[in-house]
Parts: structure tokens; sequence; C-alpha cells
């Protein structure tokens, strides 16, 4: 079981059962929302995805037509965000996680997009959008 929550403690959540695959986004909305390069995010199904604590904290903005970040209306940790295209899944942010997933990302996202201060320095796959398949 994995376990996480936001930053001043209001929102917990657990996770019991396989997660999927990670990646870097660098696009300019994971950028802006987490306030760094990029995000890293992991893919969890939602069947595996339970809020032990604190939904009343948990509030939402539609970044895109299809995608919809959470985060926390008192500390503004970015938590999970949906996908309209994926319905069954929540895109995790990593960095709200306690235990080690024990997955890795594989590669980097939107590199179109990427903050122009920062290098990608690892041997990581990169694609202009999302990668294919």
């Amino acid at each position: 079981m994995l376990k996480g929550g936001c930053l001043c403690g209001g929102i917990r959540y657990e996770i019991n059962g396989p997660v999927g695959g990670a990646l870097y986004c660098h696009c300019s909305m994971c950028r802006k929302f987490h306030g760094t390069a990029f995000r890293a995010r992991l893919a969890v199904p939602k069947s595996s995805f339970r809020l032990v604590q604190g939904e009343a904290l948990l509030t939402c903005y539609r970044s895109s037509a299809d995608t919809i970040k959470r985060f926390c209306k008192v500390c503004g940790s970015a938590m999970f965000n949906s996908w309209d295209p994926e319905p069954d899944h929540y895109g995790l942010a990593m960095g709200s996680l306690d235990d080690d997933p024990g997955v890795r990302p594989a590669c980097h996202i939107f590199v179109g997009s990427k903050a122009p201060w920062y290098d990608i320095a690892d041997s990581l796959p990169q694609h202009s959008y999302f990668p294919p398949d």
C-alpha cells in the first residue's frame, strides 16, 4: 500500500493495488501549476485510489477542455488530475507520495514547451506530445 497527502496534512490518500506508468510532463500548464520545470506524474487506477481524509479540502480547476486538476485549498499542494480520455485513471503528482511507488518516470513529454532555463540531462526518451502507444 502507498500513502500520500498534501503539505498541510489535511488531505491524505492511500493506493492499494497496482499503479501504472510514470513520466515527466514539461507542458506550460504543468510547469505553472507545480511552480517548477516539470511535473512527475504517476498513473493510478481510480479503483486503487482511496481518499482517507480531507475530501472537503480538495478543490479543482479545469485547466483545459479535458483536464481537471485537483489541489488542496489550504496549502495549494497539487494532488491529482483527471483526464477525460482516460476516465478510469488519475494522474497523481508523484511529489505528494510518502512512499516509493517502485516505478520511475519512463520519458519526458511536451518537451517543445519546456522551460528554456532547464536542460534535460538524462537519457530518457523525449516526446513533443504524448508518447506513442
